[in-house]
């Protein structure tokens, strides 16, 4: 007898993944641009996890601005910013005193299809954005489509070409820093030509390349000063020394990596499943045993993996993966939930809107 489908979303994951979100007072936010979703996971109790998903078209990056409490989702033609009200969270009307924190829509930027993917907000306030097609760092804002503010320099124009797959993007000091290419290519998607082996890391501020021949390097990110990026083509976390450019593998996922986030002594690492029937992925396919989506948890003293959320359903790529730090239960409105309208802030109070009674 065939087995019946498993529900939508349905997952599994490791027993003790919840008791150490409640010790981190953390949730993992996830974005999959594939099943067009932002999805919260956070610890219902010490033995249970739940998970919110919320619908939105193509969802890559998401960044965070802990000072001002804002979340950023770049979409497929815009960028959604929303602002934490926790005031709004205790008196949610369909779940009253259930969530601590509650983002709500507060401005989009239509920027097009640009084909964004890791977005970060600066220490100034702004928000930057890897504008992929573009192949250059943009800055969001209400003046145009966007403003570049850095590109690669073996790019000769700014031009909707999609030349080197510029996607990832690691802040120090709350300016860009450094970012993940698949190549040095000036032509129209020259990437195509050699996923595997010609990726490279470039330093923003020297313009210089710190790295070469990454396979498919994603997420770069700098954790206690030290640059890490995973090379999703081989299924490695790689650390990469500064000063020297030495490249050293210090986690084996063995599957397709994209999205890590550092909370404590922890890194959480996305999974995804190969695409099928792409030429891309079929070229590195051999490489990537472990063909699932979710996120890996690694105890980073050790660099010991310790613990999976593991998609049976719906989820089969994953691009980002954030830790809302300080979150225990979040939830986020985005704009074509009707009920975001009803609710009100201002600077010092905040309003759910009542049903006005009919004459």
């Amino acid at each position: 007898m065939p087995q019946a489908p498993a529900p939508p979303f349905s997952c599994r994951y490791s027993p003790q993944l919840p008791e150490l979100l409640l010790a981190l007072e953390a949730t993992v936010a996830l974005s999959t641009y594939q099943a067009g979703k932002l999805v919260l996971f956070s610890a219902k109790d010490s033995e249970s996890l739940i998970q919110l998903p919320r619908s939105f078209r193509k969802a890559m990056g998401v960044a965070e601005d802990r000072a001002s409490d804002r979340l950023a989702i770049a979409c497929q033609d815009q960028i959604l910013v929303f602002r934490n009200s926790a005031e709004l969270a205790e008196h949610y009307p369909k779940s009253p005193g259930k969530y601590d924190a509650l983002y709500m829509p507060r401005a989009a930027y239509f920027t097009g299809p640009l084909d964004v993917h890791d977005v970060h907000f600066g220490a100034d306030g702004e928000l930057y954005a890897v504008n992929t097609l573009f192949s250059c760092i943009m800055r969001v804002d209400d003046r145009s489509s966007f403003t570049p503010v850095w590109k690669p320099p073996f790019i000769d124009a700014i031009l909707g070409e999609d030349r080197c797959h510029l996607n990832g993007l690691a802040m120090e000091d709350g300016k860009p820093r450094y970012v993940s290419a698949f190549n040095q290519g000036n032509t129209r998607q020259s990437w195509r030509e050699d996923v595997a082996n010609t990726g490279v890391i470039l330093d923003i501020d020297s313009n210089e390349v710190v790295a070469r021949g990454l396979a498919m390097p994603h997420s770069p990110q700098l954790i206690h000063g030290e640059l890490y990026v995973l090379t999703s083509a081989n299924g490695q976390l790689v650390h990469i020394d500064r000063a020297t450019g030495v490249s050293r593998t210090v986690v084996d996922f063995g599957g397709f990596v994209r999205g890590m986030s550092q909370h404590g002594d922890y890194l959480f690492v996305g999974l995804s499943k190969l695409r099928e029937k792409s030429k891309t992925f079929g070229a590195i396919a051999a490489q990537l045993p472990d063909n699932r989506a979710g996120v890996m948890v690694v105890h980073l003293p050790t660099m010991s993996k310790v613990g999976i959320i593991e998609y049976q359903s719906s989820v089969k790529e994953i691009y980002d993966v954030h830790i809302l730090h300080g979150k225990r239960r979040p939830n986020i409105l985005g704009p074509d939930d009707e009920l975001h309208r009803d609710g009100v802030t201002t600077p010092d109070r905040t309003f759910w809107r009542k049903p006005m009674p009919q004459d």
